[in-house]
C-alpha cells in the first residue's frame, strides 16, 4: 500500500518540519497536497500552503498533530471539527495517549508515532502504536527505521530513540572539550568528536557483533584506550550515569501524559 497522497498538519515546529521536508525531499509527499496550520508563518519548503485556518473541500487522507502537547484541548476545540472523520489521525504529541486523542478527535484510525530528529536525514527511528497499518508503514519508511510497539513501550521508545539524541549531542560536546584539554583547538576537536562518532555510530550499525564487543575489539590489554574503558566503567559509572538521565525523562514523560488526560 502507497503512502497517504495528501496530508494537513497541526503546526510545524521543528520535528514535524523535519518529517515534512524528508517526505518532499524523498518523492513520498507531492509539497501541493501538504496545507499546514501554524499561529505564524513560518519557513516551509516550496509549494506547501499553510494558514491560520485548514481550507475548505474535501478532507485529506492523513492529519498529522505536530503542535505542543499542552495545546491539545485548544486544537481540538478550534480545529477538530474541520478534520472530524479524517481516514488517519497522525499524533507525534509526547504523552497524549491513544484514549485521550480519541476522545478529542474523531478518526478512521488513530496512530500515534514517536519520532527522533534524525528523521531529517532519513536516519531516524520512528516508534508507532495503534492499528497497524501499511499507509502508514509506507509514510514513516523514508524517516528511518520504523518500529511498532504497544503505547507503553511507545512512551519507553520515545524516551530511549526521541530524547537519546540530545543525549549523544551532549556526549559529542564532552567529547570535544575533553579533547580541548589535550591540546586541540576547540573547532578542530569537534570535527573531530564530530566524525568520531559518526563513525563509531555506522560500524556498529553494520557490525556483527554488540557493542560490547566492539569496545573490546579496540581496546587492547594495557593500551590507551583500555586505561580510558577503566575510567568510564568504573563502578558502573557510564551505565549508572544512562540510567538516571532515562529514569528522569521517563519520569516527566508520565507527567506529561498525565497532564494530556485532563
Amino acid at each position: 500500500m502507497s503512502a497517504p497522497a495528501s496530508i494537513w498538519l497541526v503546526g510545524c515546529g521543528n520535528m514535524a518540519g523535519a518529517m515534512l521536508r524528508r517526505w518532499i525531499d524523498a518523492g513520498t509527499l507531492d509539497p501541493a497536497a501538504a496545507f499546514v496550520v501554524n499561529r505564524h508563518d513560518r519557513d516551509l519548503p516550496e509549494g506547501v500552503r499553510q494558514g491560520r485556518e485548514f481550507p475548505e473541500g474535501p478532507l485529506p487522507d492523513a492529519v498529522m498533530l505536530g503542535m505542543k502537547p499542552q495545546q491539545i484541548g485548544e486544537i481540538a476545540e478550534t480545529h477538530g471539527r474541520r478534520f472530524a472523520g479524517v481516514p488517519l489521525l497522525i499524533s507525534i504529541l509526547a504523552g497524549a495517549e491513544l484514549s485521550s486523542l480519541a476522545a478529542r478527535f474523531q478518526a478512521g484510525a488513530i496512530v500515534r508515532a514517536m519520532p527522533n530528529l534524525p528523521v531529517a536525514i532519513g536516519k531516524g527511528v520512528v516508534g508507532l502504536a495503534g492499528p497497524r497499518s501499511d499507509a502508514v508503514d509506507a509514510l514513516m519508511r523514508p524517516l528511518g527505521l520504523v518500529e511498532w510497539v504497544d503505547e507503553a513501550g511507545l512512551d519507553r521508545l520515545g524516551v530511549l530513540a526521541g530524547c537519546g539524541p540530545a543525549f549523544v549531542y551532549r556526549f559529542i560536546d564532552a567529547l570535544a572539550a575533553a579533547g580541548t584539554s589535550i591540546g586541540f583547538g576547540e573547532d578542530q576537536a569537534l570535527r573531530l568528536a564530530i566524525a568520531t562518532v559518526e563513525g563509531a555510530g555506522l560500524l556498529a550499525a553494520q557490525a556483527d557483533a554488540p557493542p560490547s564487543t566492539l569496545a573490546d575489539r579496540v581496546a587492547s590489554p594495557g593500551g590507551s584506550t583500555r586505561k580510558g574503558l577503566d575510567v568510564l566503567d568504573a563502578d558502573g559509572a557510564i551505565r549508572t550515569l544512562l540510567r538516571a538521565t532515562l529514569e528522569a525523562s521517563a519520569k516527566r514523560s508520565a507527567e506529561m501524559a498525565a497532564e494530556a488526560r485532563r
